[in-house]
């Protein structure tokens, strides 16, 4: 595949995805991330779609073949789904009930491969398990001050200062960061892409 696209603004999906050693561009979606669904693995899985196809609107002209991968992450605890924090108040709620508990992350991926003039969907979603020891008021009020958590899923970043309130975690760490790179690359090879 000649041309693929990350269809997405963070960071962190971008160094992950580098790691692979794929060449790449990225062309951030500007679709809304909506949707009725609440179980976390259809969600995400969704909206991965969501945001693989809006940009493979944009690249509507374009004749190449293309891969366009889309990824969305969200936390869940208890069942219900924990979004990024609106304000320091949640971001301080969220956080105190994860402290001393496991919750789950979910990330979808939509691998969108283009060929002649049909667009090909193949979606995923990875599960890992996380467990934070227990976290004080007070500690929690220090990190939440950094600002570090207030544009992430859950309220924290396992890769950030919050990292060192893990216990454990069972499954893909990088799918925590926001991609899950081995399954990526297992995918990617089911689909007919040796990388």
């Amino acid at each position: 595949m000649e041309k693929i696209v990350l269809a997405s603004g963070s960071p962190r999906r971008k160094e992950l995805l580098a790691r692979t050693g794929l060449k790449f561009s990225v062309v951030v979606s500007d679709g809304e991330e909506k949707t009725d669904l609440t179980d976390p693995a259809e969600m995400v899985e969704k909206l991965s779609f969501d945001k693989a196809m809006a940009v493979a609107r944009k690249l509507l002209q374009e004749n190449e073949p293309c891969l366009i991968i889309g990824a969305d992450t969200v936390v869940a605890f208890e069942g219900k789904i924990l979004g990024k924090p609106v304000d320091k108040k949640d971001a301080l709620d969220t956080l105190s009930r994860l402290q001393g508990n496991a919750h789950q992350v979910y990330t979808g991926v939509t691998l969108l491969v283009k060929e002649k003039d049909t667009w090909k969907p193949h979606t995923f979603s990875e599960k890992t398990d996380v467990q934070f020891y227990p976290v004080s008021k007070e500690e929690l009020m220090e990190y939440i001050s950094t600002g570090e958590p207030m544009d992430k899923a859950g309220s924290y970043g396992i890769q950030g200062k919050f990292g060192i309130y893990v216990k454990g975690i069972c499954g893909d760490y990088n799918n925590v960061v926001g991609l899950p790179v081995g399954r990526l690359v297992y995918e990617l090879k089911k689909i007919g892409m040796n990388i």
